[in-house]
């Protein structure tokens, strides 16, 4: 994956050169201009300060990326408290060495008055130091909060395909349970049911992969299965859909709402009186609108196999894992009805 610009090495690299040329520029920026002549001597003590400063600043960004880069992950990480205390200390000292002697050198002063001297380095030592630390703490957060969040997606892919992966063979299994059913009938809808399970397949093998699908696409899926339901239960179950979709670029997660029609027909058929299933689906304002609801017996005890409630136990997973706040699932019952209504946003 191509990394944004604000991360790719040279945008850090520029970043960095001009906050530094900022930073050391303002003294320069903000310092009073006079006009009297200025004589010779003055001339050359102000050159001089100019390149101890240049001198100073330099060694001062050395001492920024060594104590960021190599003495906090080298000593301070590996809890090397001594040692690290030294390093800091010999830094300070070459500091002070470095002040002392351009005040000897090339200032020319016979007696050097230490207090300010100590002073002045004192307090840009602990800028830089804090700032270096500072620096490096944020960057380690940064480094670790990206290395988390890559890890979060990786699992969250990991764990969507397994979950993919366990509706699709609970679906199969439920369609080919029909085409049992209709060949032990030897109904002439067998060779269409063929035909329409080959394509269901061919969606879920090889278009079913994709992270997301266009809307019609999936409602097209929803259509073939419940088709292929129809053909199985006939009369003996009344079946009634209206799903409006408009051709337009709304997508949604593959296979995410055949698991509620998947268990309207596997709880909704059997012994039950007057068995009728209701499916609606429709969008508006960029929301999707999804209601399933089936007729049920509250006076039998079905009994369980090991595949039950897999479909609506991954659809919430999966809800949660994809859409998190945005989503409303409702799933109840009343008056031996099931209902199940869904709202998703899709943008």
């Amino acid at each position: 994956m191509a990394k944004e610009w604000y991360n790719r090495k040279w945008a850090i690299v520029a970043t960095h050169a001009l906050v530094w040329t900022l930073l050391y520029s303002l003294p320069f920026l903000l310092r009073p201009t006079y006009e009297k002549p200025v004589s010779p001597a003055e001339m050359a003590e102000r050159s001089s300060w100019f390149y101890f400063l240049l001198v100073f600043y330099i060694t001062q960004i050395i001492f920024f990326y060594t104590n960021a880069f190599y003495l906090i992950p080298k000593l301070v990480q590996q809890k090397r408290t001594m040692e690290y205390t030294a390093a800091l200390l010999l830094a300070f000292m070459f500091f002070c060495e470095m002040r002392y002697a351009f005040e000897r050198l090339y200032l020319g002063k016979a007696v050097v008055d230490l207090k300010p001297l100590i002073l002045f380095t004192v307090f840009a030592f602990l800028f830089i130091l804090s700032a270096s630390t500072a620096f490096q703490m944020v960057r380690e957060r940064i480094l670790m909060d990206r290395k988390v969040s890559a890890r979060e997606n990786e699992n969250l892919k990991t764990e969507l395909s397994l979950l993919r992966s366990q509706v699709s063979p609970h679906f199969m299994f439920n369609v080919l349970n029909n085409m049992v059913s209709l060949a032990r009938k030897k109904s002439d809808l067998l060779e269409p049911s063929l035909i329409k399970l080959s394509s269901l397949m061919r969606y879920m093998l090889y278009e079913a992969d994709e992270e997301k699908m266009p809307l019609q696409r999936e409602v097209e899926y929803l259509q073939s299965y419940i088709d292929l339901q129809r053909q199985r239960f006939g009369k003996n179950v009344e079946i009634n859909v209206e799903m409006n979709v408009p051709n337009n670029h709304y997508e949604i997660e593959p296979m995410l709402l055949i698991p509620f029609v998947e268990n309207a027909f596997k709880h909704g058929t059997g012994f039950i009186m007057h068995a009728q299933i209701d499916i609606n689906l429709f969008t508006t304002a960029d929301k999707l609108f999804f209601a399933v609801r089936n007729k049920y017996n509250t006076s039998s005890e079905e009994v369980k196999d090991k595949t039950s409630g897999i479909g609506l136990v991954n659809v919430k997973r999966r809800l949660n894992l994809l859409y998190g706040n945005n989503y409303v699932l409702q799933i109840n019952s009343k008056d031996d009805w099931f209902y199940v209504t869904l709202q998703l946003d899709l943008h």
